[in-house]
């Protein structure tokens, strides 16, 4: 069992809407400086997405807001967004979507083109998180989608930004250690943020996993069905993590932390965190106590 993994499992990443309702649900459950992501969704007034961060920084958590480029009418706002992001919740890491909108609004169709603007690193934004999809993306091939986070690589170097990766959440963990070393092989060496799906009833797990795309590991989400027997059995990512510490440390050097989808509601996901972290606690000192007793 990788005791780096757990480590880095005990401060995982979390997520919430921009409604800021879900503000109160952190306090006293997550810890301070926790990172916390604020999705963006089609719609959102990127104002309001800097109010909720504003009350992030405020309760002593790090926010680090979507951005979505094709929700951003002009360039403009898009540098009215990261000066104020800077200015008024001390934001220095993002996440760069496309948007789940079928048109752009102004000129950047892309997060690549969010990217090429320059507004990034001139306002001061030290690390940029990207999307990785370990069981494949609808509208990108395979071979196109790796060659898509080269081109990341290469502009993190070239911009002196920290660009890491923050996975599709999966529901077993063979698609996402086949994921980690495609990027090995092809010299790809970008940090991962193994994406969870938090703790939810099999029925909403399903159905965010229908709407995200996620692929073949929705079988074994169904067989977890079979398994309890009933759709709301809360269920969590306990199997992704367990197969993830099992692994060899080659193939998990590149996880460099873990960012859970709370679907089933903050509050169940902390208690999972906690509860799996405790878990991971007995289990290595056990696997100590072991080595102890067969090396004296």
């Amino acid at each position: 069992m990788s005791s780096r993994l757990a480590e880095l499992l005990t401060s995982a990443s979390v997520e919430v809407s921009s409604s800021g309702n879900q503000l109160q649900e952190l306090a006293g459950r997550f810890a301070a400086g926790t990172n916390v992501s604020i999705t963006f969704l089609p719609g959102d007034n990127y104002r309001h997405n800097l109010e909720t961060a504003a009350a992030l920084r405020r309760a002593a958590f790090n926010p680090v807001p979507h951005v979505a480029a094709r929700e951003m009418p002009s360039r403009e706002a898009l540098n009215d967004f990261l000066v104020r992001a800077r200015r008024e919740a001390d934001v220095r890491r993002v996440v760069l979507v496309a948007g789940d909108v079928a048109a752009a609004k102004g000129p950047f169709k892309s997060s690549r083109d969010v990217a090429a603007s320059g507004l990034i690193e001139a306002h001061g934004i030290t690390t940029v998180s990207v999307a990785g999809y370990p069981e494949g993306h609808p509208y990108l091939e395979g071979a196109h989608a790796f060659e898509a986070l080269a081109a990341w690589r290469d502009w993190g170097a070239s911009s002196g930004v920290r660009v890491d990766v923050v996975t599709q959440f999966c529901f077993e963990a063979a698609p996402i250690l086949n994921f980690m070393g495609e990027l090995q092989t092809r010299g790809i060496d970008l940090p991962v943020n193994v994406g969870l799906a938090g703790p939810a009833t099999l029925a909403t797990l399903t159905k965010f996993g229908l709407r995200c795309g996620v692929g073949n590991s929705m079988r074994a989400l169904r067989g977890q069905i079979g398994r309890f027997g009933r759709l709301l059995t809360d269920n969590g990512p306990d199997d992704v993590v367990r197969g993830l510490l099992a692994a060899p440390q080659a193939a998990t050097a590149p996880i460099s932390g873990f960012h859970l989808f709370p679907f089933g509601g903050l509050r169940k996901s902390a208690e999972w965190l906690r509860n799996f972290g405790l878990e991971m606690q007995v289990a290595a000192t056990r696997m100590a106590s072991q080595n102890a007793a067969q090396n004296p």
